[in-house]
């Protein structure tokens, strides 16, 4: 498995034969200008956890070209199939068996609207399993209790979480979390995108190496093997 940061939020997971496009944040993005081009992408599937416009601005664009299929909640999976794209829709707790591998459908504490101001369902996440590997996409999320789950029915390789603060966990509840998620390696996502989400990178690896964990953090286009 292979995950490539495209900045924010935004992450391309290939999987065998397959790739996964997630929460595609991109044109709209300063700093991932000049280094992520929409029209190079060409995902099989595109999976988004909730509403937010810096987590959907560019599904409708790749998924109409590429024929990408959304994968979210009912309501987003219902915006964009009545905008002619093909998907399939999901809700908390539910897996569904993909020719990818096993996707799960799980809590987030967040909010979740369009950019309208309709409503956006409920945010989420997502365990993903394939290849013999099972890492936690977090999406947009305080810490929560419901993270204590995770582990009753999955061993993970990675948790990528949301380290930026303000809208979302920080790094001190990154460290909770990854405890709660039982897995000590972590992808940080979600920082530094604007100023309410900057990070100290080096203070950041190093409250996470003080707990006996690692945290990654990747430049955008920087790949992860896992």
């Amino acid at each position: 498995m292979q995950i490539t940061f495209l900045g924010h939020a935004s992450l391309l997971i290939s999987v065998g034969d397959k790739t996964l496009l997630v929460d595609p944040f991109i044109s709209g993005n300063e700093k991932a200008k000049g280094k992520i081009n929409i029209h190079d992408l060409t995902p099989d599937y595109i999976l988004v956890t909730h509403a937010h416009q810096d987590h959907i601005l560019d599904v409708e664009e790749i998924a109409l070209r590429s024929k990408a299929i959304v994968i979210s909640n009912f309501e987003i999976a219902t915006y964009f199939e009545n905008k002619g794209i093909t998907v399939h829709p999901m809700n908390h707790g539910g897996n569904w068996s993909f020719d990818f591998g096993d996707l799960k459908y799980v809590n987030a504490i967040h909010t979740s609207s369009f950019p309208d101001g309709s409503y956006g369902g409920q945010p989420g996440g997502f365990v993903l399993t394939s290849g013999g590997k099972q890492i936690y996409i977090a999406g947009d999320t305080a810490l929560t209790m419901d993270m204590k789950l995770i582990p009753l029915y999955a061993k993970l390789d990675l948790a990528i979480l949301p380290i930026g603060g303000n809208f979302t966990m920080g790094i001190n509840d990154a460290v909770m979390a990854s405890d709660f998620v039982e897995c000590d390696k972590v992808l940080g996502y979600h920082f530094d995108t604007f100023g309410y989400i900057e990070i100290d990178h080096k203070k950041a690896v190093q409250t996470f190496s003080d707990a006996g964990k690692e945290l990654v953090l990747l430049q955008i286009g920087e790949k992860l093997e896992i």
